[in-house]
């Protein structure tokens, strides 16, 4: 891939595609190119909403963002709960990380490159991706037309939910009704919440593939506790990888999502982050 300059900016052009269909229903895309890049770096944006709402639309921000710094930008939607539970969101996550990298180059994509960026819920969601990308219960959509790798190259979690358990009991304690039921919609049990747990995969010890993750996350965020993120952080790292946490002082959940100077900071942030693993 060209040496990439960091200082450019791009027009955009914003397009939407199916990746995905099953059961009757069609699940699509919106793809953030920039007009006149060479071929770039990909990223999947994996949205959040507790696992339970929200759509390809919701960081739009930040996917746009990345765009006209020169990243293709790929925005699925995908089955959400209590109608879909765990971990029906991660194998249509799965399968949209293999559809990009199958289209990689028609996108004007560098297929090696492809990472991903989840908010919240979408952290978790595209934590597990990234390590587990051959987990047969995570790669079940069998789907002509698309990779057979699912790998990525980096995650970036933002204010992203790395051990759902220990936040649902954080909910408890907190009388957050809201993100009780909503994890419980997508969970089936406390079981699933710790075994389909990034933190804990983690400090079990259990097999994960670790590329390297930052983590971006408001000093005022009420929805996830600070310490969570930095515990996820510290195992990371004592397993082997890498991760860096970059806290945004007095911000809240979600703050990405406002647009603003710090969104922009932000997004600078991740893009010197995926230039440097790319």
């Amino acid at each position: 891939m060209p040496e990439q300059d960091l200082t450019a900016r791009f027009d955009v052009t914003v397009t939407d595609v199916v990746y995905l269909e099953l059961d009757g229903t069609s699940y699509g895309a919106t793809v953030y190119q920039p007009i006149g890049g060479a071929r770039a770096p990909g990223i999947v944006d994996v949205h959040g909403g507790a696992w339970t709402t929200g759509d390809r639309h919701g960081d739009r921000n930040v996917a746009y963002g990345l765009a006209q710094r020169g990243m293709v930008v790929m925005s699925p939607d995908f089955r959400v709960a209590p109608a879909h539970p765990y971990p029906a969101q991660v194998q249509d996550v799965n399968l949209a990380v293999r559809w990009f990298k199958e289209h990689a180059a028609e996108l004007g994509c560098d297929a090696e490159s492809i990472g991903a960026f989840g908010s919240s819920s979408g952290g978790h969601t595209a934590m597990l991706v990234a390590m587990r990308p051959d987990d047969q219960h995570f790669a079940a959509h069998a789907s002509a037309g698309v990779a057979n790798d699912a790998r990525l190259r980096y995650v970036i979690g933002g204010w992203p939910i790395m051990d759902p358990y220990s936040r649902y009991f954080f909910a408890i304690e907190t009388g957050r009704q809201d993100l009780i039921t909503r994890t419980e919609g997508y969970f089936h049990d406390q079981e699933e919440m710790r075994q389909g747990n990034p933190h804990m995969i983690l400090d079990r010890g259990d097999p994960a593939e670790l590329p390297p993750v930052l983590l971006i996350q408001g000093t005022a965020d009420t929805n996830i506790p600070l310490m969570l993120t930095l515990r996820f952080a510290a195992s990371y790292v004592a397993r082997g990888g890498s991760a860096t946490v970059e806290q945004f002082q007095d911000m809240p959940h979600n703050f990405c999502t406002k647009g603003g100077p710090e969104t922009e900071r932000a997004i600078d942030l991740m893009r010197a982050f995926i230039a440097e693993h790319t």
